[in-house]
């Protein structure tokens, strides 16, 4: 993995500190020309990696990848998955059965994995779940993706009900079917850990709320650093910032002091602090 990753919080007005702030940027990047300007800006700073959920305006993003190659030939996607509220809204509006419906990546998949005996009821839906990845990766289809991300919403969901053979689902479909790495968001990393390591997931990749406030930290800041240090995972450290709650030296000094931390992905708006952000990172790495 490289060592600084883009995010894309700020595109999709998710700010977890403020609610005026998000209103703000979502007006400021309502058009794809400004998320451009800001992934270029990005992308000529040095960062290659863009970690993005599979919100619908991801796959205009990737339409102008695709469509601009020599501008972005070392452009690279994690795409991360399911997007949760696309699939909240759309069983809301047309039911479970018709969102699926609309989801599966080819007409009459559902009814013919019904017809072929697979059942909800009995609880037997890695077919389904297998064709449910296939559609959140058709945006990205002739692009980089070489590590495939579960967000947190459904990792923890997993984690909460016990489901724990979905892990293994999830990880065996994306190396077979795209050749990437399973990635796994969780807001309780050591607990997620230890069901990955229980299921056969070694060294996973691990992407997990880390700064000096414990903010979105289940569990607290100790037992998370006393996990970094010991255990054998590849961690990548989100919400550095605490969302802004803590000054951006402070932040990544703290970060960086985590000497097994593999990536760290952030978000910004604008030029000056996407520079910044790289600027510091550099100069604690080099201590």
């Amino acid at each position: 993995m490289d060592r600084v990753l883009f995010g894309d919080n700020q595109f999709f007005a998710v700010n977890h500190m403020s609610e005026e702030r998000a209103r703000a940027q979502a007006i400021r990047f309502q058009e794809l020309p400004a998320i451009i300007d800001v992934l270029d800006a990005a992308y000529e700073a040095g960062i290659h990696v863009f970690m993005c959920t599979t919100h619908d305006r991801v796959s205009d993003i990737c339409d102008h990848v695709r469509a601009n190659p020599q501008l972005y030939s070392d452009f690279t996607f994690y795409p991360c998955m399911p997007y949760a509220h696309k699939y909240a809204n759309a069983v809301t509006e047309y039911g479970m059965i018709e969102a699926l419906r609309r989801f599966l990546p080819q007409e009459g998949a559902l009814a013919a994995l019904l017809k072929g005996g697979v059942s909800m009821a009995t609880k037997d839906v890695e077919a389904i779940v297998r064709m449910l990845i296939d559609a959140e990766m058709k945006m990205f289809k002739g692009l980089k993706t070489p590590i495939i991300f579960l967000q947190n919403v459904v990792t923890d969901l997993i984690l909460g009900i016990g489901a724990r053979d979905a892990f293994q689902i999830f990880a065996d479909h994306v190396q077979e079917r795209y050749g990437a790495q399973p990635g796994f968001i969780t807001m309780n990393m050591p607990r997620l850990l230890d069901v990955l390591e229980d299921v056969g997931i070694q060294n996973p990749i691990i992407c997990a709320s880390i700064n000096k406030m414990g903010f979105r930290m289940c569990g607290g800041i100790k037992i998370y650093e006393e996990a970094i240090s010991s255990r054998k995972f590849r961690p990548v450290a989100m919400s550095v910032l605490a969302s802004g709650a803590i000054q951006p030296r402070e932040a990544i000094e703290y970060v960086c002091r985590q000497k097994k931390i593999e990536s760290i992905v952030f978000g910004a708006s604008s030029r000056n602090n996407i520079q910044q952000t790289i600027k510091l990172i550099k100069e604690y790495d080099s201590m």
